[in-house]
């Protein structure tokens, strides 16, 4: 393909050329010449056009990054912020055309302290706009090596197209590029949300853009076609599409959902009928109705509420103000904000969601308008070799006396040379650690145990790997600060259940280091079954198993008999289980 300067300099005279003008939708005279058909897609300079080599996966959002990069052109106080807080968690690559005057303007203009952290490319570039045009990190054979896949850009945006070539150049990572039949396809980084799983949610403008009587030169595909090219391409196994907003203009799924994990999407949330809100929602319900989440459970769903503009107008009359256009660097997390009566609770709704890392918000009201924000002007690079943790958290229990098992998948290239899970009942007296052992070699599972739990209690936990090399990684990125929660409720104790047969009264003494009584009463002669447990729920002692007789009566332990610790009294019946802690001095 060649591209003629000369048709483009005729046909789109000040649009094109005045970047900073450039929206992140297609404007005016770019769609009047992209339907003139004179526009030729331009070709990547170095891209290998056929499939990688291997099975490959496509990065998540909350992965660990190695480098944040960023267009240096219009919306300069934003992108200034952004590289402020982003250059405390990775490198920064600043594409722009002169470096010393970017140098200048940060140091002088935006006041960043150094320039510690950031690297500058110069190259040719149309627009802001990097989340869409920029490049798409995926990993061989799941973390092994990292690739580069460049699509051909939905925009006649011929510098722009580009860019993602530079990079690759830049950084020394292998690129390849879907530009040549029969894999040629257009696609849009606001567009493409994965979950690291190979599983990613689209709008259907991906299948618009790439069939029958497209305006981009690519052949046309059927929806199959799409898949297997974003399968050889990206891994993509699971490619979730749904209907494209009628409000948005580019819809670009990042300007109303995001996931915030493997299993929890963030929603924007509009007035009952108002806005792009009923198509949000069938689309939610499409979603829920026909999909589960990789680990085989429905997805979870958090609802954050979009604000109307200044003038109190929904879109199509205000501008499309979003929470959901956010992005993960790290350990942080940039949320666009707008009017602090909606901006607070909705950082606040992000925090609780996100415990441990570090929420900030950037004033988008100058960007929005052009129908992007924070995610929009940002593309990551992940880092060369990614300690992969996956784990599905635990959900809150009710009458649950056993430990709680915890898998995670954990991957390196080098391997895994071992695993810890960390857990507490209050994050201000630090962690427990308890080994993790590998459980499925050809799944990756490690798996530990978290000590059953004795009264209305909220756990806190993490899981950390160790790869072979030495690298060690944990998941959430910012634990111990960071941690997945859940709620144990259940009758115990000298509390007696609705209905329950049986009843354990207080132990005595307790602590104890002696002969120690435990009263048991019950309403009917029943069999069962009492143990002494440590804290990772492993029987040290039958104190009694066989019949329990109606009324009360008492069972003895020997405490001098077991090293000092705490341990756990279990009284097991076929109708229920009770659990009393006891101290041995």
């Amino acid at each position: 393909m060649k591209f003629s300067m000369l048709l483009l300099s005729l046909l789109l005279p000040l649009c094109l050329l005045a970047q900073k003008d450039l929206p992140r939708g297609m404007a005016p005279q770019e769609w009047t010449f992209l339907q003139s058909g004179l526009y030729d897609f331009p070709e990547g300079l170095d891209g290998i056009t056929t499939p990688p080599p291997y099975p490959v996966r496509a990065m998540a959002e909350w992965e660990e990054l190695q480098a944040l990069t960023v267009t240096w052109t219009s919306y300069k106080p934003i992108l200034a912020e952004i590289i402020g807080y982003a250059k405390a968690e990775c490198e920064v690559i600043v594409v722009c055309s002169d470096s010393n005057q970017v140098k200048n303007e940060l140091i002088n203009n935006y006041f960043l302290p150094d320039l510690n952290n950031i690297s500058f490319l110069q190259a040719p570039y149309n627009s802001v706009w990097i989340r869409d045009y920029g490049p798409n990190c995926v990993y061989a054979n799941e973390v092994d090596s990292l690739y580069i896949i460049d699509w051909i850009y939905n925009r006649p945006r011929p510098k722009d197209d580009l860019v993602p070539e530079k990079i690759a150049e830049f950084m020394n990572i292998p690129i390849y590029s879907t530009t040549q039949a029969p894999n040629d396809l257009v696609h849009t980084g606001g567009n493409f949300m994965p979950d690291g799983m190979g599983t990613v949610f689209s709008e259907e403008l991906l299948l618009d853009e790439n069939g029958t009587n497209n305006n981009f030169g690519v052949t046309p595909k059927t929806e199959a076609q799409v898949d297997q090219i974003m399968n050889s391409f990206m891994g993509v196994d699971n490619y979730i599409k749904v209907t494209n907003l009628p409000y948005d203009g580019i819809h670009h799924i990042d300007m109303h959902f995001y996931l915030l994990d493997e299993e929890t999407i963030l929603l924007a949330l509009y007035p009952e009928g108002v806005a792009d809100g009923p198509q949000i929602e069938a689309n939610l319900q499409y979603i829920l109705s026909n999909y589960l989440s990789p680990f085989g459970t429905p997805y979870k769903v958090v609802r954050i509420q979009s604000p109307p503009s200044g003038s109190g107008n929904y879109p199509p009359s205000g501008a499309y103000r979003t929470y959901a256009n956010l992005l993960f660097i790290n350990k942080t997390v940039l949320v666009p904000t707008y009017d602090p009566q909606y901006d607070n609770p909705n950082l606040d709704i992000l925090r609780a969601q996100l415990p441990g890392y570090k929420v900030y918000g950037i004033d988008c009201n100058s960007i929005i308008g052009a129908s992007g924000a924070l995610h929009c002007i940002t593309k990551p690079i992940g880092v060369a070799d990614p300690l992969l943790i996956q784990h599905q958290p635990l959900e809150d229990v009710v009458n649950y006396y056993e430990p709680f098992e915890v898998n995670a998948r954990i991957q390196h290239r080098t391997g895994i040379s071992g695993a810890n899970l960390y857990f507490t009942t209050d994050t201000t007296l630090g962690y427990t650690a308890v080994p993790m052992t590998l459980t499925d070699p050809t799944e990756h599972t490690w798996t530990g145990y978290i000590p059953g739990q004795l009264a209305a209690t909220e756990v806190f936990y993490y899981v950390e790997g160790v790869a072979n090399s030495g690298k060690t990684m944990v998941r959430p990125m910012p634990a111990p600060a960071s941690y997945w929660n859940f709620q144990v409720d259940f009758t115990t104790g000298t509390t007696e259940a609705v209905d329950a047969l049986t009843e354990m009264a207080a132990i005595f003494p307790n602590p104890a280091n002696a002969i120690t009584c435990i009263p048991i009463e019950s309403k009917e002669s029943t069999e069962g079954t009492i143990e002494l447990v440590d804290i990772l729920g492993r029987t040290v002692h039958t104190i009694h198993s066989g019949s329990i007789p109606q009324g009360k009566s008492n069972y003895f332990l020997q405490a001098q008999d077991f090293e000092a610790g705490t341990y756990y009294v279990r009284l097991q019946t076929a109708q229920e289980q009770l659990v009393q802690k006891v101290i041995i001095k």
